[in-house]
């Protein structure tokens, strides 16, 4: 359910909003909108990770009933963090980083169940694209019992990029896929790294699969094809502590 305190409407309003800092999620635009003031709002735009849907103006009209002027703005409930400073801070620190990349999912309720499980476990943060794929709103903090307000989330523009940038920090890449033979226990997981979890239709992107240093699944005996995503982090992400500690 959308509450107005997450949103923002009307240009003025949004590119101030943009201008001052404000971590916006997603910005919905009028498919027609046009203007000096809509000129100055594209520009603001350009060139950031906030996600931009040009939808018809019926679709405004049902989130509110104000003079929205053809934007909307949704604002994240927190400040994504940039993981290439908490990488370097972690190393200060001396301690293992353990990270851990979702590969476009889209369900709210698989990522906070994620979330939740991932702060408990103390993994040092969540990576997430900024397009195709869900993001950290109300709705997903609730999902997450409030976890991902205590634990970092990285928004990045390219996940591809990113994990390459992950291993030439000394991250190994370990991919959960159904489809790989190495059952996960055999994975040495007390190096740096990354956890990779796949999208819940199609599982890790092959860019990304091409990347990965360990692929390992999860033994399966029943006849249905696949763990949920959430659940098979779960175990993936204990396993990580059973080994380290």
């Amino acid at each position: 359910m959308i509450k107005n305190s997450d949103m923002i409407f009307g240009i003025r309003a949004v590119a101030e909003a943009i201008s001052a800092g404000k971590e916006v999620d997603k910005i919905l635009i009028r498919k027609d909108l046009s203007g000096e003031l809509a000129g100055e709002l594209f520009a603001l735009i350009k060139g950031t990770d906030i996600v931009v849907q040009r939808v018809p103006q019926e679709k405004l009209n049902s989130i509110t009933r104000k003079n929205h002027q053809g934007v909307i703005a949704f604002i994240s409930p927190i400040n994504y963090q940039p993981i290439e400073e908490i990488i370097a801070m972690l190393y200060e620190q001396g301690k293992v980083p353990f990270v851990l990349v979702l590969d476009h999912l889209t369900d709210v309720r698989n990522f906070g169940a994620i979330a939740r499980t991932a702060e408990c476990a103390g993994v040092d943060a969540i990576i997430i694209p900024s397009k195709g794929s869900v993001s950290v709103t109300a709705d997903a903090v609730k999902t997450s019992a409030g976890a991902l307000m205590n634990i970092p989330v990285c928004r990045v523009q390219s996940l591809y990029n990113t994990v390459k940038n992950l291993k030439a920090s000394g991250l190994q890449i370990i991919g959960a896929s159904e489809k790989a033979t190495q059952n996960y226990t055999q994975a040495d997981m007390t190096l740096p790294m990354a956890l990779v979890m796949g999208a819940e239709d199609k599982g890790i992107s092959t860019e990304i699969l091409s990347l990965v240093d360990t692929a390992v699944s999860l033994p399966q005996y029943g006849k249905i094809a696949s763990l949920n995503v959430s659940v098979a982090a779960g175990v993936m992400i204990y396993e990580v502590l059973r080994q380290r500690r």
